[in-house]
């Protein structure tokens, strides 16, 4: 059976942190935490250390596993471009790119991350998409997941992420919350224009704050029909709200404003059980797409999907021979020179030595076992590699195997939560070799009998050690094989 592709999403917010987890299509499990005032502020991590305990009593809450992790930065204070270029070798591109963010960016670089995407582009162009972002908030967003114990793979800013989970080539998106809201236009499934602006940090009801909603997004369409008279955004754009504005339709219409377009809200393009509100997870959902975008024909979903996460945080393995390679090659070449000197050394002598023949001879003969006990060393050190790429190789095997295994245990654990009836209550999984031990807490036995019945078709060996009424329900026992 083939796994389907699971991935974990974490976004802190100024006053809550979610978590989320989607397999294949499905949103399997999400959970949110409220922060304290002043523990964020404007997507800017202030204190780590409590922030990170706060992501470690999360993560014990779920149980989820803390090993891949992507994570959401808020995206305030960052600048995104579409860029075209004359076409440039690909030597050239990346001091070509540093070139032009130094231009169109108010910023010093030294003070931001840059990232960008190679987007499709006409012969003899070269056209990409850039977004730069302050290292500041960056930076106190990773120490505090590192704090906490999780170093992420892959980051994303909130702004794209939420681009991301529509199925339009050309919309606007309105998303408000509590301390800001961003207006963004797609345009050819690329992310045209994006603002997002600061709201005042005391709460303030939706009706107080949408006139400036609305006096922005009537600006951002303004500035954009101004810049783009050739195809300007009219009636026929539909315009999508999430955050705050889904719980507020009668706000719509004026939203909408001269544009008079039609407004609905952001939906999730992944699929999900009763209970969730896609709604408050849009932005994990959007960084759960980097991952799971589904695979249909003619699908319109953004175009823009870079890994942000900053270079010097970026996992490198480091391999065994990229140390002993060089290292061999330092000695030979060593070697190598050393013998050169001496051939040089001994022809310029030689006329003066002629005399000293006898002499000259013994110290060939002392130079000459130099070089033989030069060449030991060289194959005592050839020798001490080979057992090291050995072990080395064990090692690989061993880790493929452990993979191996962790993909079997995740799949028999999804199974058994899967055809779990919402009735019962798990207590404990415990994993053994070929056997699974499953204890819980059932209302009546009926339902301990039809769990069991159900996990026959994924375990051929299932056994019922016990059943014991309790004070809240039957705790029971099953043995899987």
């Amino acid at each position: 059976m083939i796994m389907a592709k699971r991935v974990t999403t974490l976004f802190i917010r100024d006053e809550a942190i979610n978590l989320l987890v989607a397999e294949g299509k499905r949103i399997k499990k999400w959970a949110r935490l409220s922060l304290e005032p002043g523990l964020v502020s404007q997507g800017l991590v202030l204190d780590e250390a409590k922030v990170a305990d706060e992501i470690n009593k999360l993560f014990k809450l779920t149980k989820i596993s803390k090993r891949r992790v992507i994570a959401g930065l808020s995206g305030l204070n960052s600048i995104y471009r579409l860029i075209s270029l004359p076409q440039l070798p690909e030597a050239l591109l990346p001091e070509a790119i540093k070139h032009e963010a130094r231009r169109v960016i108010p910023s010093p670089l030294e003070e931001v991350y840059l990232s960008y995407q190679l987007l499709p582009a006409s012969p003899g162009e070269t056209r990409f998409f850039l977004a730069a972002f302050p290292r500041n908030v960056a930076d106190a967003l990773i120490r505090a997941l590192r704090r906490a114990g999780i170093r992420p793979y892959i980051m994303d800013l909130a702004p794209l992420a939420l681009c991301r989970t529509l199925d339009k080539p050309r919309a606007i998106i309105v998303h408000a919350k509590l301390d800001h809201f961003d207006v963004m236009v797609m345009e050819d499934r690329l992310p045209q224009l994006i603002r997002r602006l600061s709201l005042p940090g005391e709460v303030v009801p939706l009706a107080e704050r949408l006139p400036a909603i609305t006096e922005e997004v009537d600006r951002t369409i303004a500035f954009y029909n101004s810049s783009h008279k050739e195809k300007p955004l009219d009636a026929t754009v539909p315009m999508f709200v999430s955050g705050d504005l889904v719980q507020a339709p009668q706000s719509w219409p004026s939203l909408a404003g001269e544009l008079n377009c039609p407004v609905s809200i952001l939906s999730s393009p992944l699929e999900y059980r009763g209970g969730f509100d896609p709604n408050e997870y849009m932005v994990n959902i959007g960084l759960a797409l980097k991952e799971l975008l589904p695979e249909k024909e003619g699908a319109d979903f953004s175009l823009v999907n870079f890994n942000a996460l900053p270079e010097v945080y970026l996992r490198r393995p480091i391999r065994l021979s990229s140390i002993l390679v060089p290292l061999g090659a330092i000695i030979g070449a060593g070697l190598l020179v050393y013998m050169a000197l001496l051939v040089r050394h001994t022809a310029d002598d030689n006329s003066s030595l002629r005399s000293q023949l006898t002499s000259a001879e013994s110290r060939v003969t002392a130079e000459q076992q130099k070089v033989v006990t030069l060449q030991l060393q060289v194959k005592q050190v050839e020798d001490a590699i080979l057992p090291v790429q050995a072990r080395t190789d064990i090692l690989d095997t061993t880790l493929t195997s452990l993979e191996a295994g962790r993909e079997q245990v995740d799949g028999e654990l999804t199974e058994i939560f899967n055809l779990l009836p919402e009735s019962i209550n798990l207590t404990e999984v415990n994993h053994q070799g070929e056997s699974v031990t499953v204890s819980g807490i059932a209302p009546d036995e009926a339902d301990i009998f039809t769990y069991a019945r159900a996990l026959r078709t994924p375990f051929p060996n299932v056994a019922i050690p016990s059943i014991e009424e309790g004070i809240t329900g039957f705790d029971f026992e099953l043995l899987l094989k």
